[in-house]
């Protein structure tokens, strides 16, 4: 780790500097500590977020107050239906030279917002969801390294299903978390209000730099875990796959498809990021608990039992728990 003599020296600094973006992203963004928390255990395992959540709750606001403490690029991508993936990526052109000469897209940014990602075709989706996978994107048979840290940021509403073309599971199954927005307390809304609609406007200062980041990211990696909590995640994500040995009995009655190997990844990461947040040097059970509900929401899929009997994925993933 440059700058720092020791892992647990780099531990420390993290958590400091995590309670410094804390309060920056809270000048401008009042509640959603939650969100706010996972957003940033994202950010530093290198996964992506998908956000859900109605129109008017500070989506796009969240990700651009994000960018700006952490010292990133920033680039926002409005999905529309007619969206192109050269929209996306970037195009070649023919200069003065008779020359052709890529031209970047708003996906060479260190923090993308997909704004209603559902809104736009399979084909332009998949344009982006490769660059997230790969972390570069070929164009004419040229291959183009993105920047880094990189780090999507896609937002969805749920309410009108006119004109949305929803995600495939494998695509969902790219994002680390799906994290939903709920309307502010009466008391946030009120402060909401009283700090937008006057004259004052709070100025959030850049805390990280996009190296720190990527150190911050690495040391993530290098947490130890113990077996007894890699073996609870992976027992987790066994009990959502119905029909397999280890299901369990609400898996098999009201969940027609369970998550992947790559939910056990992200939860023992997430844990690891959890754990270095709050203080602590390795993960323990409850970190892969308070990083389960975002993990698993998108990638399980609910059956004809249960959306008849009105049975929630949180009720079921608490069920799992």
């Amino acid at each position: 780790m440059s700058g720092y003599t020791t892992d647990v020296e780099a531990a420390k600094a993290m958590q400091a500097k995590y309670e410094a973006l804390k309060k920056e992203i809270a000048k401008v963004i009042v509640g959603q500590d939650e969100v706010v928390h996972q957003a940033l255990i994202a950010i530093f395992s290198r996964g992506h977020v998908l956000l859900v959540g109605v129109p008017g709750l500070a989506k796009t606001l969240l990700v651009n107050t994000i960018g700006k403490v952490l010292g990133l690029s920033y680039s926002r991508i409005q999905f529309t239906p007619d969206l192109m993936p050269s929209d996306i990526i970037g195009t070649e052109i023919l200069d003065e030279g008779r020359k052709f000469r890529f031209i970047k897209g708003p996906v060479f940014a260190n923090i993308v917002l997909a704004d209603e990602i559902n809104r736009t075709p399979p084909k332009t989706q998949a344009a982006l969801l490769e660059a997230m996978q790969e972390k570069n994107i070929t164009v004419a048979g040229q291959s183009h390294k993105l920047l880094e840290p990189f780090f999507v940021l896609a937002t969805q509403n749920p309410i009108e299903q006119e004109g949305t073309y929803p995600l495939p599971e494998a695509q969902l199954d790219r994002f680390m978390f799906n994290l939903w927005l709920d309307y502010p307390t009466f008391e946030q809304e009120l402060s909401v209000v009283k700090n937008t609609t006057s004259q004052h406007q709070a100025e959030p200062q850049t805390i990280l730099t996009a190296q720190e980041i990527s150190d911050f990211q690495q040391l993530v990696r290098k947490v130890p875990v113990a077996d007894n909590v890699m073996e609870y995640a992976v027992n987790l994500v066994s009990k959502t796959r119905p029909g397999t040995p280890r299901a369990h009995e609400w898996t098999n009655k009201y969940i027609s498809w369970g998550a992947g190997p790559r939910a056990s990844q992200y939860l023992i990461i997430g844990a690891k990021c959890n754990a270095l947040l709050n203080g602590k040097f390795s993960p323990d059970i409850e970190d892969v608990k308070a990083v389960a509900m975002p993990i698993l929401r998108h990638r399980l899929v609910r059956n004809y039992t249960a959306e008849a009997e009105g049975i929630s994925m949180e009720k079921i993933i608490d069920i799992l728990l």
